[in-house]
């Protein structure tokens, strides 16, 4: 329910996909990063799967899996 309203602030850019990912409540910990991603509005799976790859990031990682380094670059990425 948390993660659902969440979700749908990404969606009406209530909440910014990069202050998430920069620093996911706790509740998000054990979402998975591309379900994340396509909450965001522009994101479908295919965008969302060119991004991850692009800043080696596997498909089934999870918000709180992410290192410092995926972590810096999918935010890069996501704000170009």
């Amino acid at each position: 329910s948390e993660r659902a309203s969440l979700k749908s602030e990404l969606k009406h850019g209530v909440v910014s996909i990069t202050e998430v990912i920069q620093d996911p409540p706790e509740f998000l910990q054990t979402a998975k990063i591309a379900d994340v991603i396509m909450a965001a509005p522009k994101y479908g799976r295919v965008k969302a799967a060119r991004i991850m790859e692009r800043c080696r990031v596997s498909p089934s990682k999870t918000v709180g899996g992410l290192s410092e380094r995926q972590r810096r670059e999918l935010i890069a990425a996501l704000e170009e």
